[in-house]
Protein backbone atom coordinates (compact mmCIF):
# COMPACT_ATOMS: atom_id res chain seq x y z
CA UNK A 1 0.00 0.00 0.00
CA UNK A 2 1.18 3.24 -1.28
CA UNK A 3 0.30 6.14 1.56
CA UNK A 4 -0.75 9.64 0.40
CA UNK A 5 -1.37 12.83 2.42
CA UNK A 6 -3.54 15.44 0.16
CA UNK A 7 -3.34 18.65 0.93
CA UNK A 8 -6.68 20.39 2.50
CA UNK A 9 -8.58 21.96 -0.29
CA UNK A 10 -8.17 18.02 -2.12
CA UNK A 11 -9.14 16.39 1.28
CA UNK A 12 -12.20 18.52 0.56
CA UNK A 13 -13.40 18.00 -2.58
CA UNK A 14 -12.49 13.87 -2.60
CA UNK A 15 -14.54 13.60 1.02
CA UNK A 16 -11.46 11.91 2.46
CA UNK A 17 -8.99 12.38 5.10
CA UNK A 18 -5.60 13.62 5.21
CA UNK A 19 -3.98 10.08 4.54
CA UNK A 20 -5.26 7.75 2.19
CA UNK A 21 -3.88 4.36 0.81
CA UNK A 22 -3.74 3.30 -2.72
CA UNK A 23 -2.54 -0.51 -4.38
CA UNK A 24 -0.15 0.21 -6.94
CA UNK A 25 1.35 -1.84 -9.63
CA UNK A 26 4.79 -2.10 -9.76
CA UNK A 27 6.93 0.80 -10.59
CA UNK A 28 5.89 2.81 -8.61
CA UNK A 29 6.45 6.13 -9.79
CA UNK A 30 4.74 9.50 -9.36
CA UNK A 31 2.81 8.96 -12.67
CA UNK A 32 1.63 5.80 -11.47
CA UNK A 33 0.57 6.91 -8.16
CA UNK A 34 -1.57 10.05 -9.81
CA UNK A 35 -3.24 7.51 -11.62
CA UNK A 36 -4.27 5.50 -9.05
CA UNK A 37 -5.46 8.15 -7.17
CA UNK A 38 -7.56 9.79 -10.61
CA UNK A 39 -8.90 5.90 -10.64
CA UNK A 40 -10.14 6.12 -6.84
CA UNK A 41 -11.01 9.54 -6.86
CA UNK A 42 -12.17 10.62 -10.17
CA UNK A 43 -12.94 13.94 -9.00
CA UNK A 44 -9.17 14.92 -8.47
CA UNK A 45 -9.18 14.65 -12.50
CA UNK A 46 -7.63 17.52 -13.32
CA UNK A 47 -6.97 19.09 -10.35
CA UNK A 48 -2.84 17.76 -9.36
CA UNK A 49 -2.32 17.25 -13.17
CA UNK A 50 -3.53 19.17 -16.02
CA UNK A 51 -6.35 17.46 -18.21
CA UNK A 52 -4.68 17.31 -21.61
CA UNK A 53 -0.68 17.56 -20.93
CA UNK A 54 -0.45 15.48 -17.74
CA UNK A 55 1.67 17.92 -16.40
CA UNK A 56 1.58 18.86 -12.86
CA UNK A 57 -0.48 21.80 -11.51
CA UNK A 58 2.18 24.98 -10.59
CA UNK A 59 0.71 25.67 -7.09
CA UNK A 60 1.27 21.52 -5.86
CA UNK A 61 4.26 20.25 -4.94
CA UNK A 62 5.49 16.57 -5.04
CA UNK A 63 7.52 14.83 -2.18
CA UNK A 64 8.97 11.75 -1.62
CA UNK A 65 11.16 10.86 2.08
CA UNK A 66 11.41 15.03 2.60
CA UNK A 67 13.16 15.86 -0.55
CA UNK A 68 10.98 17.88 -3.37
CA UNK A 69 10.68 15.82 -6.60
CA UNK A 70 8.19 18.35 -8.16
CA UNK A 71 10.70 18.64 -11.52
CA UNK A 72 11.60 15.09 -11.59
CA UNK A 73 10.36 13.27 -14.42
CA UNK A 74 6.73 11.91 -13.84
CA UNK A 75 8.23 8.45 -14.32
CA UNK A 76 11.33 7.98 -12.19
CA UNK A 77 11.04 5.30 -9.67
CA UNK A 78 10.19 6.42 -5.85
CA UNK A 79 12.46 5.15 -2.85
CA UNK A 80 11.71 1.80 -1.31
CA UNK A 81 10.32 3.44 1.75
CA UNK A 82 7.71 5.17 -0.39
CA UNK A 83 6.82 1.76 -2.00
CA UNK A 84 6.88 -0.15 0.99
CA UNK A 85 4.38 2.51 2.93
CA UNK A 86 6.82 3.59 5.80
CA UNK A 87 6.93 7.21 4.40
CA UNK A 88 3.91 9.14 2.57
CA UNK A 89 4.36 10.72 -0.94
CA UNK A 90 3.31 14.29 -0.18
CA UNK A 91 1.36 16.25 -2.44
CA UNK A 92 1.68 19.74 -0.94
CA UNK A 93 -0.17 22.92 -2.00
CA UNK A 94 2.41 25.58 -2.18
CA UNK A 95 2.00 29.18 -0.66
CA UNK A 96 1.59 32.18 -2.35
CA UNK A 97 2.17 35.60 -1.73
CA UNK A 98 3.16 39.23 -1.80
Amino acid sequence: MIRVILPFHLRTLAKVGAEVALDVADPVTPRSILDALEARYPVLEGTIRDHDTHKRRPMLRFYACEEDISHDSPDTPLPHAIVSGQEPFLIVGAIAGG
